[in-house]
């Protein structure tokens, strides 16, 4: 363990050298504008992980975490929620459109979808693609699983757990990763339970993990380390959550 987070912490520190490549995609008429981190040295199985980040849309953090699965030999794609004309300023704008697309489930789904297909187009193996998400795409990857897109397994960092509780639970073909602060009060204790309720009404293959001192978006640098606020950054647990993130990778890809 204690090499695993050297190597990680040592992966943290040091810039990757993938470039990230503007894609254009359409949703109807509605321009989406999502980013692509090529491997330059190609896992054998082409595999790709699709990225969903927060709820101010596409970030430093997600842009960072694309050239870090590029370096490791993935392709990765990072997906525009909101699209061209939508982008958020503030976090009121963003509460708005993320509390939209978590009401409006079906529309988070065929977003979620659209940016799938072009990290397909874009050369990752369709038999081989994970969802990973962000707090808002936390969510985002959950539902991915929930409604079983064609994907090997989720994860979700910080994300939201809950759900319209008068939808059905149908068995969860996906692999489940839940990476949780273990202070994180946005979450209360009721999701939490309602959400492992679910995992094992839906018979899903999941784990949860939880990481101490740790509140909401503790992967995000620019969080901030203030725990009072709700949302702060903790370095251990994002490295190790990260770690834990890579192997379950190498599990699913197998």
């Amino acid at each position: 363990m204690k090499n695993t987070v050297i190597t990680l912490l040592a992966f943290f520190v040091f810039q990757t050298q993938a470039q990230l490549k503007s894609i254009a995609y359409v949703d109807g008429a509605q321009k989406l504008n999502g980013l692509l981190a090529s491997p330059k040295n190609l896992n054998k199985k082409k595999a790709g992980v699709l990225i969903l980040p927060a709820w101010m849309g596409i970030d430093e953090n997600a842009k960072d975490r694309a050239e870090k699965l590029a370096a490791q030999g993935y392709y990765a794609f990072v997906a525009d929620i909101y699209g061209e004309g939508n982008y958020p300023k503030d976090a009121k704008k963003a509460g708005e459109l993320s509390g939209f697309y978590k009401t409006i489930i079906t529309e988070y789904h065929k977003r979620i979808k659209l940016a799938l297909e072009e990290l397909i187009k874009n050369g990752a193996d369709p038999s081989n693609i994970v969802v990973i998400g962000f707090c808002f795409g936390g969510t985002g990857a959950l539902e991915a699983a929930r409604i079983n897109m064609p994907v090997k397994g989720v994860v979700s960092f910080h994300g939201g757990l809950g759900r319209d509780t008068t939808r059905a639970v149908n068995k969860i073909e996906p692999k489940v990763l839940v990476c949780h602060g273990a202070d994180d009060f946005f979450v209360p204790e009721a999701q939490i339970k309602s959400f492992q309720n679910e995992m094992r009404k839906a018979k899903a293959d999941w784990e949860m993990t939880y990481y101490a001192n740790a509140v909401h978006s503790f992967t995000d640098p620019a969080a901030g380390n203030d725990n009072s606020k709700g949302a702060a950054y903790n370095e251990k647990a994002a490295i190790r959550s990260w770690a834990l993130m890579l192997e379950f990778l190498k599990e699913v890809f197998s």
